[in-house]
């Protein structure tokens, strides 16, 4: 049973609950279709290959940090081995669906919580559990190819505690079950954690809380609820309760962003004419109507933004437009000749834009009628033909990939000058047919 936000009542009366997180997910995607990049230290790179977004266990051990700008790793490429890869989302959103499939067949209700971690519902003993916890793990290391951890515990909380545990002692083999620890080392355990590695402790709570005397996890334990209500809020005082076993946070609510569908990149070099932002604008929409599709939803209403840099001279600007749609649609066609007609008048002659985007919003699991217009003498013909073109163009980029066909700029086999910089870029292993893995027998 898949829920979010829907059935307390539900996960209330679970045994146990557990989360499960993918170790190191970028790069544990990556290394799952190159074995040349295990045991060695792999970094993936943010947007335009800026910094370092995710590392693996061997490139922390190099004292590479997350945030690290590239180019000052970049001599480690060559002195220790050290493999780079630009961030693939393609890759790492297929990665990531696949394995909240194969999670969704276990427990009595997955709740998918980001895109590498998942709390799923137990029932049964502790030794019950603990091995459907390795099941989990196996399932999805021969199914999938990627590493997690499963910690299980009696509240989401401590879940993600049990599964930083499971993490960080290597005897585990990646499960925790917490309620078969001896109570005296997951005590010594809670005195050596520090507080801010509690779920939704941040580093400025925690300061604020290490002023208190509350400096690890066992002390966070044993805090006054009233005091800690008083002094941050009920959030955190639901944190105390939970570390106690008792069961405070409930499903997930709907979160703002699963109500729209973004695709907001920064620009490897600046846009500066309303030719080249009519590209940005066309392609993005195509991008995003993609996604709808994928997901079965339509939308009602197309915003488009644009940004200068912070630092560049005189005051930075982010204009933006929305646009309230006809009716609700995912149609590529319609949406990408809306986002060019609205960002067009809001650009400056002469100024640099550094980063676009267009959000869809408002959406909606049917298409729903087209809302009449007295003075609309447009051609039902012309307009069933513009359905049928983008049901084609839908259909092949589904089965095709989402190169190998595209409206205008979309459509063209070489990449503006503009597009994110990906210079490190790996095969999209599961989502395009022409860079699929070659096995030769």
């Amino acid at each position: 049973m898949n829920f979010n936000g829907s059935d307390n009542n539900v996960y209330q009366h679970t045994d146990h609950v557990s989360l499960v997180d993918v170790n190191n997910f970028y790069v544990s995607c990556e290394r799952a279709f190159d074995y040349s990049l295990r045991n060695r230290p792999v970094v993936v790179l943010s947007n335009n290959d800026g910094c370092v977004v995710a590392r693996s266990q061997e490139a922390k051990d190099l004292g590479i940090a997350t945030g690290e700008p590239f180019f000052k790793i970049q001599r480690l490429m060559e002195s220790h081995n050290l493999a780079v890869r630009s961030s693939n989302y393609e890759l790492y959103g297929d990665m990531s669906a696949r394995v909240m499939e194969l999670l969704g067949r276990f427990g009595t209700w997955h709740e998918v919580y980001s895109i590498d971690e998942s709390f799923i519902g137990l029932e049964g003993n502790l030794e019950q559990v603990r091995k459907t916890a390795a099941h989990i793990r196996t399932a999805i290391d021969k199914t999938i190819g990627v590493p997690v951890c499963v910690g299980v515990s009696s509240t989401k909380t401590l879940a993600k505690l049990s599964n930083h545990i499971a993490k960080h002692n290597a005897g585990l083999n990646g499960v925790c079950v917490q309620g078969l620890m001896d109570q005296q080392v997951l005590e010594n355990i809670l005195t050596r954690v520090p507080v801010t590695d509690v779920w939704g402790v941040g580093r400025k709570s925690g300061a604020k809380l290490a002023s208190m005397g509350i400096e690890t996890i066992a002390d966070l334990k044993a805090a006054d609820p009233l005091l800690i209500r008083k002094k941050f809020s009920v959030v955190l005082q639901r944190t105390v309760f939970e570390l106690n076993g008792q069961r405070c946070i409930g499903p997930i609510e709907e979160r703002a962003d699963r109500g729209q569908v973004m695709f907001t990149r920064s620009f490897s070099s600046p846009v500066r004419t309303r030719e080249a932002m009519e590209e940005v604008m066309s392609i993005y929409a195509q991008k995003a109507a993609s996604r709808l599709a994928r997901e079965g939803r339509y939308a009602t209403l197309l915003t488009v933004t644009a940004g200068t840099s912070r630092f560049a001279q005189g005051e930075a600007s982010f204009p933006s437009a929305q646009v309230r749609l006809p009716r609700p649609t995912r149609d590529p066609i319609l949406l990408s000749k809306l986002a060019i007609a609205a960002m067009g008048d809001l650009m400056q002659p002469g100024t640099d834009y550094v980063r676009g985007g267009v959000i869809l919003s408002g959406l909606s699991d049917s298409p729903g009628e087209k809302q009449l217009d007295l003075f609309d003498m447009g051609d039902e013909h012309d307009e069933t033909e513009q359905k049928n073109v983008s049901s084609v163009v839908q259909d092949i980029s589904a089965r095709f990939g989402a190169k190998s066909i595209g409206l205008g700029p979309a459509g063209l086999a070489q990449s503006p000058t503009w597009t994110m910089k990906r210079e490190h870029i790996s095969q999209r292993y599961t989502t395009e047919w022409d860079e699929l893995l070659e096995v030769r027998a």
